[in-house]
């Protein structure tokens, strides 16, 4: 038996969390360079804003229905997002992070009620971390994303599922018949696995309903399409196919991308952004314990600005797999040297390490090279524990400059205070 439990509107509710004023307000929250919406309040959503919407698109609505927006506030998200899984965990003994708002939990040996066991803890992550979220229980993951479906939908949205089911919904409670309804009152589109075009596809061949899904062979499933969208008729019939995992696997590829806060022409900002995101990218690697391969590079405008347009990336391969940030570093330089071209107005650059291999399973080699090209990932890992103890950027790549010097840095101008993880934003009462 599995749980999921997965907050409501993340990122808008924690900006609500210490801003209680918006509660109820259209609210969206930006991505990075404050480009696009990435998270909506219901308020928003019923004025139509789509996710991903463009903010110069949507920022009309300021004016004419009191839409508010905000730049994106990583590090309160993040920490909000571990206060509530702790308290998640309380649900059963296993528990899978699988996103920041969402978390597996395992319910083997839990005895009792689990509904109610849930609704406690629900009722608990509200009034300790300000959060409402969803709960849902199935016998197997993707029923357990079905329920937490059903129950936040049940939710907003009455009529739409019965109202017994709103925040938490329970498959293991339901007679046949109930998961039966359940089912065919879902839409394909919205079972767990099922991506835009095999939905389409499946449409065109009149399978509409998650349950239309279920009756499906599935042997005839994976000839016609994988052995993924098998698994998941299988586990929408009650056999679970996806374990647990307690631990998060390794990514295959790490990237780091940003859009500029405004327009580079120049190659000397290029190199600085790129050195920095090799550094952070290298971070990261060296964080799961893997080595990379190689280096893709790439910069292009903005599709939004009128021509010239300019997109353009290139691959760096390394002599040997390395987690050393000078290395990388090095290799993105020459990347950017080789795409850049002048008389381009540059909206976004990234790095991305490629062929990851992992750190203990390489074959080391006899180092008979000059100094200058020594792999030096181990004083690498001295400086990511300088700079987790004294803060981000204590210890840098002297090619990444000065972050205060930085013209290409994103745009932040709505952010709000970080109020849980930095001192001097914790708000103070006063009498």
């Amino acid at each position: 038996m599995f749980a999921l439990v997965d907050g409501n509107n993340f990122y808008a509710t924690c900006e609500t969390v210490f801003r209680p004023a918006l509660a109820g307000r259209p609210l969206v929250v930006l991505s990075n360079n404050d480009g696009c919406a990435v998270a909506r309040s219901e308020a928003a959503k019923a004025l139509g804003i789509k996710m991903g919407a463009p903010w110069f698109q949507i920022a009309r609505l300021v004016e004419s229905d009191g839409l508010i927006g905000l730049s994106a506030n990583f590090p309160l998200y993040g920490d909000m997002s571990n206060r509530m899984m702790s308290l998640a965990a309380g649900l059963g003994p296993t528990q899978e992070i699988y996103s920041i708002d969402e978390s597996f939990i395992g319910l083997d040996g839990v005895r009792g009620d689990l509904v109610e066991r849930a609704h406690k803890i629900r009722a608990r992550i509200l009034q300790w971390v300000g959060i409402p979220c969803g709960i849902g229980i199935g016998g197997t993951k993707t029923l357990a994303k079905l329920a937490n479906h059903v129950a936040k939908s049940a939710e907003r949205k009455p009529g739409s599922y019965p109202a017994n089911l709103a925040r938490v919904c329970s498959f293991a409670v339901l007679s046949a018949d109930e998961q039966q309804a359940v089912l065919q009152a879902t839409a394909v589109g919205d079972v767990w696995g099922v991506g835009r075009r095999i939905g389409a596809q499946l449409k065109e061949g009149g399978v509409n309903t998650a349950w239309d899904l279920a009756r499906l062979d599935p042997a005839t499933v994976r000839r016609r399409w994988s052995v993924v969208l098998e698994r998941t008729v299988r586990e929408l019939r009650g056999q679970s196919c996806i374990p647990l995992e307690d631990a998060p696997s390794n990514k295959k590829q790490i990237a780091v991308t940003r859009s500029f806060g405004r327009s580079v022409s120049e190659l000397g900002p290029m190199l600085e952004a790129v050195s920095e995101f090799a550094s952070r990218a290298g971070e990261k690697l060296r964080k799961q314990g893997s080595f990379a391969s190689q280096v893709y590079v790439f910069a292009h405008t903005s599709p939004f600005r009128p021509p010239p347009q300019f997109s353009r990336g290139v691959m760096v391969p390394l002599r040997r797999p390395t987690a050393d940030s000078a290395l990388l570093v090095a290799a993105a330089i020459a990347g950017m040297r080789r795409i850049y071209e002048p008389g381009y107005q540059l909206a976004k650059c990234g790095v991305m390490l490629l062929d990851l291999v992992e750190s203990s399973l390489y074959q080391a080699e006899l180092d008979l090279e000059p100094g200058e090209d020594r792999d030096q990932s181990h004083l690498m890992g001295t400086i990511d524990q300088l700079n987790r103890r004294f803060g981000k950027r204590t210890v840098f790549v002297g090619s990444a400059g000065v972050p205060q010097a930085h013209e290409w840095a994103m745009r932040q101008e709505r952010r709000t205070p970080q109020y849980t993880t930095r001192l001097a934003d914790v708000p103070i009462a006063r009498a």
